[in-house]
Formats: structure tokens, C-alpha cells, sequence
């Protein structure tokens, strides 16, 4: 006998004065003895995207939420995928933008199997005040068949006083009955007319019984009116 497992939480919620509009959609499609649930929350000027879709006894995971105070707007999206497996997709997005300052979070997520793990966690945080930008932008993506894919992404953006700060970080792991692991951090701060950006890239990639794995950190930093970037770039791949 097939059991049909659905799971769907929706929650919208305004807190602050500030609040423009918060949208949010959660959609969970399960068969064949599939588990799948969607959350999707979202708070202020922000929007929050959630699906889940799992087959053949897969359960299917998917967690959004997205935080838009004042001039600052978030968007998250989270997507799992399970046939006969597990995936697990979190997306986190938080834009903050105050006294003039303008604040801008993505954050995207997708975790994908088939028969095997795969788990992906994607974090953007945006603060900027007095007039400042900040823009952080996050990429999440595993890939597992047959084995165990995990990908992590976190990107975080800080102006003040004028500073443009933008940071962008993206990681990939995908793997064919092995083991891949991707761990990405994006930091950019910039104050006093500043401009900072970052960019980190990981890619991790492994075939039948190997193990990959790809650590990717770049920080950037500037300010009075001085620039400053970095790029860091890490890949790994076991055929």
C-alpha cells in the first residue's frame, strides 16, 4: 500500500512599521511512499520560497526563511529533491538597512538525491546604515547518488557611513557513491565611503568510493574612501 506524506507551514508575520510586503509560497509534492515537507517564513520586506518533492520512500526537507527590516530586502529559496534518499535544503536570508542606508539579502539553496544523502545549508546576512550598501549573495548547492553530498554557503555584507559593501559566496558539492563536502564564507565590510567586495567560490566533486572536500574563505575589507577585494577560488575533484 502507497503512503502519502505532505507537509506544507506557511507563515507570514509583521512586526514593524517599515514592512512593504512579505510573500511567501511552500509546496511539498510526495508518491510512492515519499515524505516531503516545506516551510517557508517570511518577516518585512521579504520573500521566501519552499520546495519539497520526494518518490520510491525519499523524504524531502525544505526550510525558508527570509527577514527584511526597514531599507533592507531578502529573498530565500530552498529546494529538496529525494528519490529514495534524503535531502535537506535550509535557506536563511537577512537584510537590515537603517538611518539611509539600503540593505539587499538572496540566498538560495538545493539539495538533490537520488538513493543517497544530500544536505544544503545557505546563509546571506546584508547590514548597512548612515546612508551605506550593503548586497550579500548565497548559493547553496548538493548533489548526491548513492552516496553523501553536504554544501554550506554563507555570505555577509557590512556598510556604515557611505561604504558599499558586497559579498557573494557559492558552493557546490556533488558526488556519485562517495563523499563531497563544500564549505564556503564570503565577508565584506566597508565604512567611511569604502568600497569592499568578496567573492568565494567551492566546488567538491567525487566518484564511487572517494572523498572530496573544498574549504573556501575570502574577507574583504576598506574604508576612507579606499577599495578593497578579494577572490578565492578552492576545487576539489576525486573521479
Amino acid at each position: 500500500m502507497k503512503r502519502v506524506a505532505l507537509f506544507s507551514t506557511v507563515l507570514i508575520m509583521s512586526l514593524t512599521v517599515n514592512i512593504r510586503a512579505a510573500e511567501v509560497i511552500a509546496t511539498s509534492i510526495a508518491s510512492n511512499g515519499g515524505s516531503a515537507s516545506s516551510t517557508a517564513v517570511a518577516t518585512g520586506n521579504a520573500r521566501a520560497e519552499a520546495t519539497a518533492a520526494a518518490t520510491n520512500g525519499g523524504r524531502a526537507v525544505a526550510n525558508s526563511q527570509a527577514t527584511g527590516l526597514g531599507n533592507g530586502f531578502a529573498v530565500s529559496r530552498a529546494n529538496a529533491i529525494a528519490d529514495h534518499g534524503l535531502a535537506i535544503s535550509n535557506s536563511t536570508a537577512d537584510a537590515r538597512g537603517y538611518r539611509g542606508g539600503v540593505a539587499i539579502a538572496t540566498s538560495d539553496s538545493t539539495a538533490a538525491t537520488i538513493g543517497g544523502i544530500a544536505i544544503s545549508n545557505s546563509r546571506a546576512d546584508a547590514d548597512a546604515r548612515f546612508r551605506a550598501l550593503a548586497d550579500s549573495r548565497s548559493s547553496a548547492l548538493a548533489l548526491s547518488n548513492h552516496g553523501v553530498a553536504t554544501s554550506d554557503s554563507h555570505a555577509t555584507s557590512n556598510g556604515r557611513f557611505g561604504g558599499r559593501a558586497t559579498a557573494i559566496s557559492d558552493s557546490v558539492s556533488d558526488t556519485v557513491w562517495g563523499e563531497s563536502h563544500s564549505r564556503v564564507r564570503a565577508d565584506a565590510g566597508a565604512r567611511s565611503h569604502g568600497s569592499a567586495y568578496s567573492n568565494g567560490l567551492g566546488v567538491s566533486m567525487s566518484g564511487p568510493r572517494r572523498w572530496s572536500s573544498a574549504n573556501v574563505t575570502a574577507v574583504s575589507r576598506a574604508e576612507r574612501g579606499s577599495h578593497g577585494r578579494s577572490d578565492a577560488v578552492g576545487v576539489e575533484v576525486r573521479p
